[in-house]
């Protein structure tokens, strides 16, 4: 019997569901197309994984360490119980103005494929009932919305995501610094930005998040033209987020850029990686299941690897 909804691959790329229009029919297509395809086991395993224990804590009942683990890592993990087992997930939003980019061989701009993977995410920890949060931002916190496990909560983080416009520059460590001292629970933070802020500043407000015990993910978004500098003939490259414009010849400077852009990358990563922060760099060419699969499975791989 034909549903009328088209799952193959090809309907997960952002061309297809650019055409979509309304962010809930985009993310329920990229959900229910991840679900029922090739992608269905690192979300399980995902589930899996963080039902089961929990790092210890200084101030943790000592009765509930699981002494098996221990043995097989010489680290400490703790037992949990059903009633605790409730996954807190926050997803954070970059919504400057860089966002906004849409390269010219691109069907969604940074902001629209942000949104996609943000609501879709939001949808897959609704679904095992887990809780989650959302918080925008540009140069300082934007929007909130409390963690929930309610179902009727989608409606919410989608009104938000869906009406946050692009604007003002970014300032990535400033905000990480004043969300860390928000979010109080443990839990997943997963960062959804550009990251177009000095390495150094990114890099100590992910520490912050860090230090508060949180298990934090970035998925660093660009579009290809920002990789490649695709361009062939003089042009005007607009400034964002404060920055002037620059006319430019892209064959004299296509060199340069990519160095600098790699090297800023690599910064980045290696800055992540250095403080146990899962790192992803997604480009809204990705079809939406492959950007989910991406993260999912590396979720679950670098959760077996700490124990």
């Amino acid at each position: 019997m034909k549903t009328g909804v088209d799952n193959s691959p090809k309907s997960l790329d952002p061309q297809t569901l650019a055409k979509l229009k309304g962010l809930q029919l985009r993310a329920r297509r990229i959900v229910e197309g991840f679900i029922s395809g090739a992608h269905r086991s690192p979300y399980r395993g995902f589930s899996v994984e963080f039902s089961e224990h929990r790092e210890y804590a200084p101030g943790d009942d000592l009765r509930y360490l699981d002494w098996k683990v221990f043995g097989r890592t010489d680290k400490y993990y703790l037992k949990q119980y059903e009633d605790e087992t409730n996954l807190i997930c926050y997803l954070l939003l970059d919504v400057s103005e860089s966002m906004s980019y849409r390269g010219p061989n691109s069907a969604m701009s940074k902001l629209e494929y942000a949104q996609c993977i943000a609501a879709s995410l939001a949808w897959l920890v609704l679904q095992r009932q887990d809780a989650v949060g959302l918080a925008t931002f540009h140069w300082e916190v934007r929007d909130t919305v409390s963690p929930s496990s309610n179902a009727s909560h989608l409606a919410s983080l989608l009104s938000v995501m869906e009406n946050a416009s692009p604007r003002d520059k970014t300032s990535v460590g400033n905000v990480f610094r004043e969300l860390s001292q928000k979010m109080t629970k443990r839990g997943i933070v997963l960062i959804i930005s550009d990251l177009f802020d000095e390495p150094g500043s990114v890099l100590s407000g992910l520490r912050h998040l860090r230090h508060r015990q949180h298990d934090v993910a970035v998925l660093q978004l660009l579009d290809p033209a920002e990789l490649q500098l695709p361009f062939d003939v003089p042009t005007r490259f607009r400034g964002m987020e404060g920055a002037a414009d620059i006319a430019a010849d892209p064959h004299s400077i296509r060199s340069g850029y990519r160095a600098e852009v790699d090297r800023f990358l690599a910064q980045i990563k290696r800055g992540c990686l250095d403080n146990e922060i899962d790192y992803r760099l997604l480009t809204t060419e990705q079809p939406l299941d492959v950007a989910l699969a991406a993260f999912l499975t590396s979720r679950t791989s670098m959760t077996r690897q700490s124990r």
